[in-house]
């Protein structure tokens, strides 16, 4: 501790002097003996005490002659480090300070330097210093009441009678222990032990399970139980169609009665036996004819459309979920999760999943020199056991999508904030399974030319990276093609698309941007294209890889058109999105003629639905030279980090500066308590957007600006991905933290799922993605932690949709909307009420005089009194107590 602040604000160094020099103030927190002081490096170079050099934390003192000390501040003037103490330099009695060396900045500065005599010799012999101190502390105790530290000792202990309790208690064991013996044949020593694989699949969840079952040969009759229990809500469980778990090996055998032949003698001379059979004999014959005419097998009740296709909403889905195929890979999912999944728009049973490195792998392996690829795999039905293609990264993927127009073409965006392009034509043949890929050069920097030998998967390199400066400053995590109806311009523009091919990419990140890009030549990379391209045939001859040309006129100098931010609505800073979602604007198909020209043009042939377009030929057009589309809709939802949903609008607007600037949202909900996962529209209606994140989904119509329409209760799981069903307007899944998937259908209960499939994976799922193989066999990937794929069947009470389905969904919209306005309504009613009651109880009440605030001070003064006198009594008794002089120095 501190020594404590003198009273008098002069110092015993100065003769009474100091109080004269504002320049010396004793700081708080150090003795009024020492100056702590800041010493130059030049300052160190000139009386030799350069820190950690000349003086150290075992040798921090050094005794500067008080001559030179008045010299240096005669030649510095103000700049000498010791013109703050001039005064007690000059009036220091003896010929040498002493300066220490504060390592460990007690005092808040390297050094200080010693004001008096008396301190330089204390500090200078610290053994006599520490022995007074000793003596002055031991006389002060004595002076306090002679109290004397002892070790504390055990008291003995005392017998109060639980000895008993403990010995009741205690089990002993009363039974005789079962001994048993394990032997075998001696001719088995040593005999050899085979091993052997066993596939995954044959068991459920890849282990096999020993189920429990009852013994009815033992059984222990439990009379009375001691155990500590909490109160619990009574739970009821019921159960139908059990099954027979107790096996016997027994067997029943039937014989027939028959009539002896007496007895069917009488019974065939009857007489109404007679008649029965001249009355069935025609209408048996009769039935006997339509069998052989008539397919009795036809199932008239299916034909009718009566079954659960019904409009019966109440109707239960007789069946779920089913595992129609699995998807992993040792080699390349070891260690690393799926970030993102997509099918292959044209392609059946075909599908693609991006791979990232887990958290918890990249720091156990971050003092490792191992290079670890980044890849996207594909997988097939035709050979789910090997990988059909691997599109090699230049980081980890957490977002990618095929083209809507070129399905060959891939977009992605990396986790270092660049946007990566592949074009897999040279491999479409393979993958449809009718020719074998063409063997390619490998990058052996990346990949293990044994491994190679071993798997003959073909890697495919990325055609085209942006320019790294004029990326995204963060991941992306989102990225979504324009479709081919219209495109956008610098300023957010959109007009009309000649081509009619998707040539342009949106993209988000945390940096807090939404980025557009064009695939297409721009007019500044013209002038330099002949130059590119020569340079780029010489590449092309050197480099060991096999790289389609398809874009590189874009390769690591790709920049975006224009840049979105998202500034926050109320406060300062922005909004960091996470995923988004734009609606796809649908035009009349009356420039067709138009579009087919300007593909011709482009790819100089007539046929331009068989010939990939050449991008590096396509120009950026002039924004002057096109009409802007008024019909298209500029608005996008975005998810962002914190939970919120923001509605903004992608086109620039001018300033007051007249520069391009993003505007403010338009609006702006927190509805969920973590990060947003999922932004997807309804592929019914392109105003209904669905949204999950948190412990919570929402669905919300655009336009609609007082809130979501459905909002779900919190979950007990994290909400981790959601998509909407592609045949079923009121149907859309959910996936959850634990790895199960509920399936919600929004014209039977919005209270709570229909139904819900636990235990899909034992893992975290990261990503669920619909699929139409046919129209009648759909499907639903599912993506986990531990990087495997499943593919799950969905049944047909799921994907056929209920007669007038579409229409009742949305009228359900529509009353859910009246539903929202008429309880803000309610609200607002609600809130001038308790306005205008608040109005007539102010006039009512008497007013408050002063006289009853000075009493209710004075009260809560007295109360505050109270606190600090009982305070002061209970550190007393534990012997913390300071004084009020002390508490003020700290």
């Amino acid at each position: 501790m501190a020594p404590k602040k003198p009273k008098s604000g002069a110092s015993s160094a100065g003769k009474g002097k100091t109080a004269e020099s504002p320049e010396h103030e004793e700081k708080p927190g150090h003795p009024d003996y020492i100056f702590p002081m800041v010493v130059t490096s030049a300052t160190q170079e000139l009386f030799g005490c350069r820190a950690d050099e000349d003086v150290t934390g075992d040798n921090p003192y050094r005794l500067l002659k008080k001559d030179d000390m008045i010299q240096d501040m005669r030649t510095r003037a103000a700049v000498s480090d010791f013109s703050p103490v001039k005064q007690i330099v000059l009036d220091y009695p003896e010929e040498e300070m002493l300066l220490v060396y504060d390592i460990d900045f007690v005092y808040e500065q390297c050094f200080y330097l010693v004001l008096t005599p008396e301190a330089k010799d204390r500090i200078l012999n610290p053994p006599e210093l520490e022995k007074q101190q000793q003596e002055e502390s031991e006389g002060k105790l004595e002076s306090e009441g002679g109290l004397e530290c002892k070790t504390p000792e055990p008291k003995p202990w005392v017998s109060l009678g639980s000895e008993v309790e403990i010995e009741d208690e205690s089990v002993r064991e009363t039974r005789e222990k079962l001994w048993y013996k394990f032997s075998r044949v001696r001719r088995k020593f040593g005999a050899p032990v085979c091993f052997s694989d066993r596939n995954t699949a044959d068991a459920k969840d890849a282990y096999l399970e020993c189920v429990s079952h009852q013994d009815s040969r033992f059984s222990i009759k439990q009379m009375q139980r001691d155990c500590g229990m909490q109160a619990v809500p009574m739970l009821k469980s019921s159960s139908a169609q059990t099954q027979w778990k107790l096996h016997r090996n027994i067997f029943t055998q039937y014989t027939p009665r028959e009539l002896s032949d007496e007895e069917r003698e009488k019974i065939l001379e009857l007489e109404s036996m007679k008649t029965f059979c001249n009355s069935v004999t025609p209408r048996l014959l009769l039935a006997l004819q339509q069998e052989e005419i008539m397919n009795v097998f036809f199932d008239d009740w299916r034909a009718l459309g009566t079954a659960v296709e019904d409009s019966d909403w109440s109707a239960k889905a007789s069946e779920g979920l089913m595992l129609f195929q699995a998807f992993t890979d040792k080699k390349y999912t070891k260690g690393k999760k799926i970030s993102s999944i997509n099918w292959h728009p044209t392609i059946y049973g075909l599908i693609a999943v991006a791979l990232t490195d887990k958290k918890e792998e990249q720091l156990n392996e971050s003092t490792t020199h191992a290079v670890r690829s980044s890849l996207i795999i594909f997988y097939s039905f035709s050979d789910p056991s090997n990988p059909q293609l691997l599109l090699e990264c230049p980081d980890d993927i957490l977002a990618f999508q095929f083209c809507p127009s070129n399905p060959n073409i891939i977009v992605g965006g990396c986790i270092n904030g660049q946007v990566v392009l592949w074009d897999i034509s040279a491999h479409a043949t393979h993958l449809q399974g009718t020719q074998p890929s063409k063997k390619l050069n490998v990058n052996t920097d990346t990949f293990d030319l044994d491994d190679i030998k071993e798997n003959k998967t073909p890697v495919m390199r990325y055609c085209a990276v942006s320019a790294l400066e004029s990326s995204h400053k963060a991941p992306i995590t989102d990225v979504q093609w324009l479709p081919p109806t219209f495109e956008v311009t610098r300023t957010g523009s959109p007009v009309e698309n000649k081509y009619k091919m998707s040539v342009q990419v949106v993209t988000c990140s945390p940096d807090c941007a939404i980025m557009f890009w064009d695939v297409r030549v721009s007019k500044m990379s013209i002038l330099t294209a002949p130059v590119k391209k020569s340079t780029a045939d010489q590449k092309s001859q050197l480099t060991p890889y096999s790289v389609p040309d398809t874009f590189k006129h874009l390769d690591r100098t790709w920049k975006p058109l224009f840049r979105v931010s998202l500034p926050k609505m109320e406060t300062s800073g922005e909004y960091a999105p996470l995923k988004f979602s734009l609606e796809h604007y649908t035009c009349n198909a009356n420039n067709t003629g138009r579009a087919a020209e300007a593909r011709e043009e482009a790819n100089g042939h007539g046929d331009s639905s068989e010939v990939v377009p050449d991008y590096s030929q396509l120009r950026v057009p002039s924004a002057k030279k096109l009409p802007e589309l008024e019909d298209v809709n500029t608005k996008l939802y975005v998810g962002t980090e914190d939970g919120e949903i923001v509605y903004t609008n992608w086109k620039l607007g001018k300033d007051d500066s007249g520069r391009l600037s993003s505007a403010k949202p338009l609006n702006c909900f927190n509805m969920h308590h973590q990060m947003v996962n999922t932004v997807q529209r309804s592929p019914f209606f392109k105003d209904i957007i669905l949204t999950t994140g948190g412990w919570n989904f929402t669905i919300w119509k655009e336009g609609v600006m007082d809130g979501p329409l459905i909002q779900s209760s919190s979950s007990e799981q994290v909400c981790t991905a959601g998509c909407w069903s592609l045949s079923r307007p009121a149907v859309f899944f959910i996936a959850k933290e634990d790895g199960s998937i509920e399936v919600w259908n929004l014209l039977e209960k919005t209270s709570e799922p229909t139904q819900v499939h636990a235990h899909v994976t034992n893992a975290k799922i990261t990503c669920i993605k619909p699929c139409t193989a046919t129209s009648k066999q759909h499907f639903l990937s599912v993506t986990d932690d531990l990087g495997m794929v499943r593919v799950l069947e969905i049944p047909k009470t799921l994907y056929a949709p209920t007669r007038s389905e579409l229409l009742s969904v949305k009228k359900y919209f529509e009353l859910e909307e009246e539903r929202l306005k008429d309880y803000l309504r309610r609200q607002e009613k609600w809130a001038k009420q308790k306005r205008e009651a608040d109005k007539v109880k102010k006039k009512t009440e008497p007013a408050i005089t002063e006289k009853s605030l000075e009493q209710a001070e004075s009260a809560n003064l007295k109360e505050y009194n109270e606190y600090v006198a009982m305070e002061e009594s209970i550190l007393k008794g534990l012997g913390l107590w300071k004084a009020p002089a002390e508490t003020e120095e700290t």
